[in-house]
């Protein structure tokens, strides 16, 4: 593909990579990188935890101006695409502008959810997805006394164990009978519930918003749950969860599921058109079962195997997830997936850590560590090998990863 084109929809984490993976790989052709919001690609991870404490928006870029420069990617940045035309291998901006390729990478990522709840359109209830959200969240919440979160998920924790550290009051209120249900054991799940209470914050689990309280001049005063209670506060985030942002690659004709299809190189129903991360869904290499991952490993991830494809190199995605949330000292991490699993095995390493070993019939399928680095590497090789780990060998280790990898 020396002499052609990529054209990358998305100037996120996984677009960013797309494009320097390609040039990694020794692809020479054009390269195009289009994202919608203005200046260069930025970390997203840290804007609910780092950069709310710091400011700082130039430590979140990836790279400076230079780097595209030198290695011949052409970034336009601001730019919404509006259209894909397969047949034409074109995409077509807001502006009107066409932009023809070779091979389309859709890097589109997803959005915030909207739940069903009154009045979202008062001063002060934010969201967070992007840079001028963390900005904004971040010059308000130093005036806050009391926030609520609406959501109980990687974000909405994440924020609210910066915010108990800048001595605000927090109330977080979730839906679900646990915290981070979606993504974590019961067990972890008690554990952080544990650790924010700790820390003073409030938590409201099985519980839905109706509606957000007007204080009567379009600013928020708090919430109204629907079993009639009322909340009080200052200030609300959204964090309800994001929906894939499929719209693009629906309207072009492409199978959309949840999120966009793509088979296990990560092509989409048509051949010359790609889908890399929260966007997209896949075969699960470990179980077959159809799965969207939001996380910017996979789609870190995803770009890797995509660049190696078009550079003449294909192999099926088969990466082991993992995926990390940093909440106030405390570090979550997790490796492999752990749907389906039918047995756990909690231990308690050191003071405020914690391991959790998620098995299917007695077969290792994940890995849920809290402050342990070790363990969480010791389990990434494990699933990475590509041999079967026995819950009976483990045993005999004492449960130790550690131990066992350097065993094996």
């Amino acid at each position: 593909m020396s002499s052609e084109r990529v054209v990358i929809v998305g100037g996120g984490h996984g677009g960013f990579q797309m494009a320097a993976s390609l040039r990694s790989e020794g692809f020479s052709g054009g390269i195009t990188l289009i994202g919608e919001e203005p200046g260069l690609p930025y970390q997203r991870p840290p804007l609910s935890k780092a950069f709310l404490k710091d400011g700082d928006a130039a430590r979140l870029h990836f790279r400076p101006q230079a780097f595209f420069e030198t290695n011949n990617i052409e970034l336009i940045p601001g730019t919404r695409v509006s259209r894909i035309d397969p047949a034409r291998k074109h995409v077509t901006t807001a502006t009107g502008d066409a932009i023809g390729y070779d091979h389309l990478v859709l890097a589109t990522g997803s959005r915030n959810v909207r739940p069903p709840v009154a009045n979202l359109h008062l001063d002060n209830v934010l969201t967070l997805r992007n840079l001028a959200d963390a900005a904004d969240l971040r010059a308000r919440l130093s005036g806050a006394r009391h926030v609520l979160v609406i959501g109980g998920g990687f974000i909405g924790m994440e924020f609210a164990a910066v915010a108990a550290d800048f001595g605000v009051a927090v109330t977080v209120i979730e839906g679900a009978g646990r915290l981070m249900a979606r993504t974590v054991s019961g067990a972890v799940s008690k554990h952080f519930l544990a650790l924010h209470e700790g820390r003073g914050t409030t938590v409201r689990l099985g519980r839905f918003v109706s509606e957000l309280i007007d204080d009567g001049t379009g600013r928020v005063a708090g919430v109204r749950l629907a079993d009639g209670t009322r909340i009080d506060g200052d200030m609300v985030l959204i964090a309800a969860g994001v929906t894939p942002n499929s719209e693009l690659a629906s309207e072009a004709g492409l199978a959309v599921s949840d999120g966009i299809d793509v088979d296990e190189f990560l092509r989409t129903s048509d051949p010359a058109i790609s889908a890399l991360g929260d966007c997209c869904n896949f075969p699960d290499p470990v179980s077959g079962n159809r799965v969207r991952l939001e996380s910017v490993q996979a789609a870190t991830d995803h770009a890797r195997a995509i660049a190696r494809r078009l550079t003449g190199k294909p192999a099926p995605y088969a990466a082991v997830p993992w995926f990390w949330s940093d909440q106030s000292h405390f570090k979550l991490q997790i490796a492999g997936l752990g749907s389906g699993a039918d047995e756990q095995v909690a231990l308690e390493p050191e003071s405020g850590g914690l391991v959790v070993i998620n098995f299917a019939s007695g077969r290792l399928l994940s890995v849920e560590t809290v402050n342990s680095a070790s363990a969480h590497m010791s389990a990434r090789r494990l699933l990475a090998s590509g041999r079967p780990v026995a819950q009976a060998d483990l045993a005999a280790h004492n449960y130790n990863l550690v131990d066992y990898a350097r065993a094996v």
